[in-house]
């Protein structure tokens, strides 16, 4: 029996493939998204998070925390990073919920126990059971194991990856992925790199070589003014030959933010598109034949 982190289990989700699905967010990933919108999903390992909102200064953590990590300056309660183990004492005795441990260990045979009590959903519904992250390709072996127990059990799997793996990694699990929820960030090898800190060699070779083998694919393409915009019109054409079932086009949001400060991190912002905005940039797909559609 294998076993992972994840830190969210979220039931009754339309927007992760078809039908009424659960998704399974599992911790860890490879890309550094300057927008991403999961940031406690970075690390495998289970992550403090602070909301100073919520802090009435009991002081019980700085009584509890066995690394001394919790301390006061000029700028009220901050946690030095580098010394929080992630053990969770301080979470577990913060009275108000201001501090919360993301992330935990669990067996396949955990998982599996919860996502069958919403089997009755995905039958009713044509829905099934989506990973995403972070990263799920991050724990192979443990996503492997949970796919293969889904379709034992009759029910539709989904995987959302940003496809930067060697593509030996994805044959592993295809014969049991229904559908791939596959990512395009940008197409310019050097914007990719300096919005997500890796290239896109693997993620442009590998949608082919999924397609070739039979796989059923929606790809989604964060829009992000400031950001990606200007490769819109290399990625409508990089998708253009290839028989995927659909582009989404996701709009940038901010929901982010405050999940980054809560885990100490620096943010960057870019301005959210409008309606016109995204209209206009639905029809550059549209128009070279792409079933497109996007989502605010």
């Amino acid at each position: 029996m294998q076993t992972g982190t994840i830190f969210n289990i979220q039931p009754f989700s339309v927007y992760d493939g078809p039908g009424i699905r659960t998704t399974v967010f599992l911790k860890g990933c490879n890309l550094r998204c300057l927008w991403c919108h999961n940031p406690e999903s970075w690390q495998i390992a289970p992550q403090l998070q602070f909301q100073e909102e919520k802090c009435v200064g009991c002081g019980n953590c700085f009584k509890v925390c066995p690394k001394g990590a919790h301390q006061i300056s000029e700028r009220g309660h901050i946690i030095d990073r580098t010394l929080c183990v992630g053990c969770g004492i301080c979470a577990q005795n913060c009275y108000a919920g201001a501090l919360v441990l993301t992330g935990k260990r669990v067996t396949t045979e955990e998982v599996m126990a919860r996502l069958l009590e919403d089997a009755p959903y995905f039958k009713n519904s044509g829905g099934g059971v989506t990973f995403s992250g972070g990263e799920a390709m991050m724990q192979l072996e443990f996503l492997k194991e949970l796919l293969i127990r889904c379709k034992e059990a009759g029910i539709h799997t989904a995987v959302d990856t940003a496809g930067h793996f060697p593509f030996e990694q994805y044959q592993k699990i295809l014969p049991y992925t229904d559908l791939f929820l596959y990512d395009i960030k940008a197409y310019d090898p050097e914007t990719h790199r300096r919005l997500t800190g890796v290239d896109n060699h693997h993620i442009l070779e590998n949608l082919p070589l999924l397609l070739q083998n039979g796989a059923e694919v929606i790809v989604r393409v964060p829009c992000i003014p400031d950001g990606n915009w200007q490769d819109m019109e290399q990625i409508a054409c990089y998708l253009e030959p290839l028989p995927v079932k659909q582009v989404e086009l996701l709009a940038y949001h901010r929901l982010g933010e405050g999940k980054r400060k809560s885990l100490g991190m620096e943010m960057e912002t870019f301005p959210a598109p409008s309606v016109k905005e995204m209209e206009g940039l639905l029809e550059t797909f549209t128009k070279k034949g792409i079933p497109a559609v996007y989502n605010r």
